[in-house]
């Protein structure tokens, strides 16, 4: 079937609405912090050329697969996927506008069903903040189809975030509770804690396959005053307005959330604020695929 014709499945990300065009904007500035945060599209990856073809899952605007593209020419195909037909069509308008759309594809596809591509077909799998979407018992399914897409030897990589940050705003440490609670009560997290997915991500890796699996984590500091700050700022006056409904939903909300919503953003905007987020990366190497011969053993 066509793609523009393919029905958008119901979804499990924690905005329901998937034209919602202020959300669009908090994950386009939130790949943004992301990769700075990270030092990079690939900080820890010493060798990026052996990554030719690349698969990028719940690609949102698709900052990370386009800045990859741009700084690693030896990347030959890069395709991302995401199960908003939304954020799909923006990735491809700034794929074009980047100059780097004859490499880079986007395509609507929701990964907790099947990745349409052939089996050893990536040498890098690549998946962000997808705690938004991916519920705890996704987790084994969607690593096998990882492996199955990927090469014997290439790379899965997972990153995720704490998922309550430090900072000096007493409102916005409140409403991450709030967050929190809802988030585990949803299936999101494994653990009722900051870490209750992060702690998780390299023993999930090894229970399910994957080689030398190594970890990394990095921290970033979001000041008032800098461009970091306000961007920090941002992300927060729209992730607290979009997610209400997830909030009703899973957890119970105070009559006052309106109140400690205002109280966040002018904690914020004081001279003296911080906030400290953490993420931490893991990743492993795939074995032998069972079959054996894979799509690129193939011969033509």
């Amino acid at each position: 079937m066509p793609e523009e014709r393919k029905p958008e499945q119901p979804s499990t990300y924690f905005v329901s609405d998937r034209s919602n065009q202020e959300e669009l904007n908090r994950i386009y500035i939130q790949d943004h912090m992301v990769t700075t945060a990270m030092g990079g599209v690939l900080p820890e990856q010493s060798e990026r050329t052996v990554f030719r073809r690349v698969l990028d899952v719940g690609c949102g605007t698709g900052n990370w697969l386009i800045e990859l593209a741009r700084s690693t020419p030896t990347c030959t195909l890069l395709v991302g996927v995401d199960a908003s037909r939304t954020y799909v069509e923006y990735a491809r308008e700034q794929a074009e506008a980047a100059g780097v759309s004859d490499r880079v594809e986007f395509h609507v596809a929701d990964a907790l069903r099947m990745l349409e591509f052939p089996a050893g077909y990536f040498d890098l799998v690549n998946q962000r903040l997808a705690a938004s979407w991916l519920r705890t018992w996704d987790w084994p399914k969607l690593l096998q189809e990882y492996q199955r897409v990927a090469r014997e030897g290439g790379v899965i990589r997972i990153t995720e975030p704490e998922w309550v940050p430090q900072s000096t705003s007493p409102a916005l440490t409140r409403l991450f509770e709030l967050f929190l609670q809802a988030s585990h009560q949803a299936g999101h997290l494994f653990k009722p804690v900051s870490d209750g997915l992060t702690s998780e991500l390299a023993p999930l890796l090894q229970r399910h396959g994957l080689q030398q699996v190594q970890t990394r984590v990095s921290h970033s500091l979001y000041r008032a005053g800098t461009p970091e700050g306000q961007h920090w700022a941002e992300d927060m006056r729209l992730l607290f307005r979009t997610i209400q409904p997830f909030l009703r939903k899973w957890t119970r909300v105070p009559e006052d959330y309106e109140q400690i919503y205002q109280q966040m953003l002018s904690e914020m905007q004081q001279p003296d604020f911080e906030a400290t987020g953490g993420l931490l990366t893991a990743w492993g190497t795939v074995e032998a695929h069972p079959a054996g011969r894979t799509e690129r053993d193939r011969p033509g």
